[in-house]
């Protein structure tokens, strides 16, 4: 995969982003193993580790690896961001960027209220924008990747992120919107500590779902890929089979410029 990714830069001015397999979710010692392994790989490719990102879940200890990689130089996409909380967390421990997703947190409202938002009141874009808010105010460096949307009125919503990341047929309505929307959200300073952190977290019935389930699936998938690069090597006896772990943790996501990720101004 480390090749892959390789080839890919060769193509695109930007970064790639290299997701820690999610077994390791609970295990800070074992993320930051895993992230060192990953960027040495890079290296030995000739790739420089200010072209790639480590994507690793927002949980406790998770947060805890980033902190540690950060300060190694180990830039960090911080994924399933669902509460406030976690975004707090990050900002502290000085990650490079935190991907909240904004439209699974309206699916779980949706899913559990039966009631429809409006683009205004949509909790996705509710907690996106609070986060903004709080990061500028205070001062933040963590850049925010506003994710997974629904709909083209969850960006219009969000003009000023940082980044979002839009999908080719949101990106083909919006060329026909042209809506300015001013945010609305001041956030509040939040003080916390791990006991802290868990006990919001919990408090949050959404996010604690949403962050345990997206787990659940990143360890599915890596066994998918397990599986699937298991039987292309069985088929292709001049692959050694040595390889078949280190490729299967590693799961790539392009991270690049103009094509995968978009910057709007404030």
């Amino acid at each position: 995969m480390v090749n892959f990714a390789t080839e890919i830069l060769k193509l695109v001015p930007g970064r790639v982003s290299v997701e820690v397999d999610a077994k390791f979710s609970f295990d800070t010692e074992a993320t930051i193993a895993k992230a060192r392994h990953i960027i040495s790989l890079f290296k030995e490719s000739g790739i420089d580790k200010s072209r790639v990102m480590i994507k690793i879940p927002s949980n406790w200890e998770g947060i805890q690896a980033a902190k540690i990689l950060e300060k190694e130089g180990i830039q960090c996409n911080m994924t399933l961001i669902f509460s406030f909380v976690q975004a707090a967390a990050c900002a502290e421990a000085g990650v490079t960027i935190i991907s909240p997703y904004a439209g699974r947190i309206l699916d779980w409202y949706t899913k559990n209220t039966n009631k429809t938002f409006k683009s205004f009141e949509d909790p996705g874009v509710i907690s996106v924008t609070k986060i903004y808010n709080y990061y500028k105010k205070h001062g933040y460096k963590t850049a925010i990747m506003g994710a997974s949307f629904r709909n083209t009125g969850e960006i219009e919503e969000l003009v000023g992120c940082d980044f979002l990341t839009i999908s080719p047929a949101l990106l083909n309505k919006l060329q026909y919107s042209y809506k300015k929307i001013e945010r609305k959200l001041s956030p509040d300073t939040v003080i916390y500590d791990e006991k802290s952190f868990k006990w919001m977290l919990n408090e949050d019935a959404m996010a604690s779902e949403k962050l345990s389930e997206g787990i659940r699936l990143f360890a599915k998938d890596s066994r998918t890929l397990m599986f699937m690069l298991r039987q292309h090597l069985n088929n292709d006896d001049a692959m050694a089979n040595e390889n078949i772990d280190a490729m299967a943790n590693e799961n790539i996501e392009l991270f690049s410029r103009p094509f995968h990720e978009v910057k709007v101004s404030s």
